[in-house]
């Protein structure tokens, strides 16, 4: 079955199969078109063999302890700092991922564009910026809905997840919408590179 073909820049024009055909010593019996169908299926076969092994069951994290929508942000922040994450999914009783508090969200929502801009508005506003952390809650502030995978989400699944949802984290669910556990970015950059040397 032939794949979809790519499209944009990563698709071939003639003049690169032109290119490359000449470079090939001898007379190839083989048109463009062909040529182009042939790299396009050895490319899609290319890229199933190198992630063949990457599965988000595979690379999420487990354990995470998440966070209720009613908890104030003073209290997020404690318990993100605690397991050493930038995000963590909001859950509501059943464990069903209903957001994701992101360290954009606390910055967003203490109208800071940025550390430094934080410790401004800190040094500026001591009382106001205490206010709005111990007294807001995580509903207030969260990203909703999270953008998540399914814990079989193979490379394609999981690669357009984090295009679509543009953060560093994607809460895994199953089929009932319930935490499995946290997929970082860096976890599935690190998955995709080069297998080591045997």
């Amino acid at each position: 079955m032939r794949p979809n073909p790519p499209s944009g820049t990563d698709r071939l024009s003639d003049q690169d199969v032109l290119d490359a055909m000449a470079r090939i010593p001898g007379y190839l019996d083989i048109s463009v078109e062909d040529f182009r169908d042939l790299y396009d299926l050895a490319r899609e076969q290319a890229r199933q063999r190198l992630f063949a092994h990457i599965r988000a069951d595979g690379l999420m994290r487990t354990g995470i302890r998440p966070l209720l929508a009613e908890r104030m942000l003073d209290q997020a922040a404690a318990e993100m700092a605690g397991q050493d994450l930038k995000a963590l999914p909001v859950v509501d009783e059943h464990r069903r991922v209903i957001g994701i508090l992101t360290e954009t969200d606390f910055l967003r929502r203490l109208q800071a564009t940025g550390f430094l801009d934080l410790m401004l508005n800190l040094m500026a506003d001591p009382a106001g910026f205490s206010h709005r952390c111990h007294e807001t809650p995580v509903s207030t502030a969260m990203s909703a809905p999270a953008e998540c995978v399914g814990a079989d989400a193979d490379f394609a699944a999981i690669t357009r997840a984090f295009a679509r949802g543009g953060g560093r984290s994607l809460p895994v669910t199953g089929p009932d919408g319930r935490l499995l556990g946290l997929l970082l970015r860096k976890d599935f950059v690190a998955a995709c590179g080069p297998e080591p040397a045997t």
